[in-house]
């Protein structure tokens, strides 16, 4: 009776406890969680949750699996000033660098004409320089040419168009020597036109238009040449046929700041 109290009092215990973990095994099974190649597998981060992945702490994970279904991931675009993010296989073009186009610089305008031949010598302005008392729709001053801002000036293909009154002083001797033999005088009678950077541009006169009554000398222009047109009155103020002289660019001269740039001194003459 000893030898078996003893054999139950051993064999008993151990059979509990192997039971015991028996129940206990089975019972937690089936709350452990699936090993690595059992779990669903979630797509590739896009390149938007890298860039929140980045830029905020990650959310901490459950500790257990929840039956609750999962929110839909927001994909978010990813901002080009954010450095180190970009889109997967897909190079951002640099960042234009600004340029700047160079603008032709300003042609220097007409600052005084000479004719030697007809002992004419006159600073040259804007036609749009005011004058005092100048009189109704910017009548010309006298004792000055004027350049026609509607043309180009001197060093340019196109027309350069100068004028003056047929005055004493001014263009008379063109309007005296176009009314002999309609001006053949003038032919080949060379023009020096100044420019405002000292230039000196030299032109021959190849043709006298008179009684001319537009532009088309100075419009017609074969692509290329360099033109001066002077023109005068040939009759009382509000005459509209008016002489025109036509010259081509033989030459272009340095030339000294005191001759190129004398001092204009325009008159008002509206009234006389």
């Amino acid at each position: 009776m000893r030898l078996l109290s003893r054999l139950i009092d051993r064999i008993l215990p151990a059979l509990l406890m192997a039971c015991g973990v028996t129940l206990l095994a089975t019972g937690l099974l089936s709350y452990a969680e699936p090993v690595l190649g059992d779990r669903l597998t979630r797509p590739s981060a896009t390149s938007g949750e890298v860039a929140d992945a980045t830029g905020s702490p990650a959310s901490s994970a459950s500790s257990g699996p929840s039956t609750a279904p999962s929110a839909s991931p927001t994909i978010l675009a990813p901002d080009p000033s954010v450095p180190g993010v970009s889109l997967p296989g897909v190079s951002l073009p640099p960042d234009p660098v600004p340029t700047r186009t160079p603008a032709p610089a300003p042609a220097a305008v007409a600052t005084r004409v000479v004719i030697p031949s007809e002992r004419i010598d006159l600073p040259v302005i804007s036609r749009q320089q005011s004058v005092p008392d100048q009189g109704p729709d910017l009548y010309p001053p006298c004792d000055v040419a004027l350049y026609h801002d509607a043309f180009g000036q001197p060093g340019r293909a196109g027309s350069t168009y100068l004028y003056a009154h047929a005055r004493a002083g001014m263009f008379l001797p063109l309007l005296e020597a176009s009314e002999r033999q309609d001006g053949a005088s003038l032919l080949g009678a060379l023009v020096e036109v100044y420019t405002a950077d000292d230039r000196l541009y030299v032109y021959e006169i190849f043709r006298v238009k008179r009684h001319a009554l537009d532009f088309s000398l100075a419009l017609d222009v074969p692509p290329g040449e360099q033109r001066l047109v002077l023109q005068t009155s040939e009759g009382p103020r509000g005459t509209v046929p008016k002489l025109q002289v036509a010259a081509r660019l033989v030459s272009e001269l340095p030339a000294t700041r005191q001759e190129a740039q004398p001092r204009p001194r325009p008159v008002a003459c509206y009234g006389t």
